[in-house]
């Protein structure tokens, strides 16, 4: 089933999400259904606070390859993630948001994590990440926090603008959305960058 995705201004995804204590079908169910919301956005990840829930879970769903055209997708269902190590290297990238439409930002993350958690069926995951599908890790734990990328943006801009008429942070949160700063996510992955892959993917 395809769920509505929320917008910046809910509060939901403001609060710190909760710690999934007992994993049933429902949550199952939900996980799929956030999968199936996700391939219909055209995203790359989404965070359980993006369709209403208040619960600490993620689905990403990325190339394995996103050099080569047509590569198989890895997809991840993950409960109760956590980044448990992140690398000292980090890198720049531009990401955009299913809750933010309309905008795109640049973004610093950590090129390299570990994350922990838990699959659909209770099984312990451990998780070493690194380049864009680290970045859409990133972003997706972010939402399990509260936070937005817009919140982490140096600049954020409308996808239609030239790279030189993208406005800081700062004014782009006195221009455009009231909620903290602006925007949203573009094809990129978990959040893109113009360094690190050709497009930039929503989450």
């Amino acid at each position: 089933m395809i769920l509505d995705i929320v917008e910046i201004g809910d509060p939901v995804l403001r609060r710190k999400a909760h710690k999934i204590t007992q994993i049933d079908r429902d949550i199952r169910l939900l996980a799929d259904d956030m999968l199936e919301t996700l391939r219909d956005s055209g995203g790359v990840g989404l965070a359980a606070p993006q369709v209403g829930e208040s619960i600490r879970m993620i689905v990403v769903e990325y190339p394995e390859d996103d050099t080569v055209e047509d590569s198989p997708k890895k997809t991840y269902k993950v409960i109760n993630p956590e980044i448990i190590w992140r690398s000292e290297e980090t890198v720049e990238g531009s990401e955009g948001c299913l809750s933010i439409p309309g905008y795109v930002g640049t973004v610093v993350r950590n090129e390299s994590i570990k994350v922990k958690g838990l699959s659909v069926f209770g099984r312990p995951l451990k998780l070493n990440l690194s380049g864009w599908t680290a970045r859409i890790f990133q972003h997706e734990i972010d939402h399990l926090e509260g936070i937005c990328y817009i919140d982490r943006a140096t600049a954020i801009y409308q996808p239609s603008e030239e790279k030189e008429g993208e406005q800081p942070a700062e004014e782009a949160q006195d221009n455009s959305i009231s909620e903290t700063k602006a925007p949203a996510e573009k094809p990129a992955a978990e959040g893109s960058s113009p360094s690190e892959a050709p497009e930039k993917p929503e989450a």
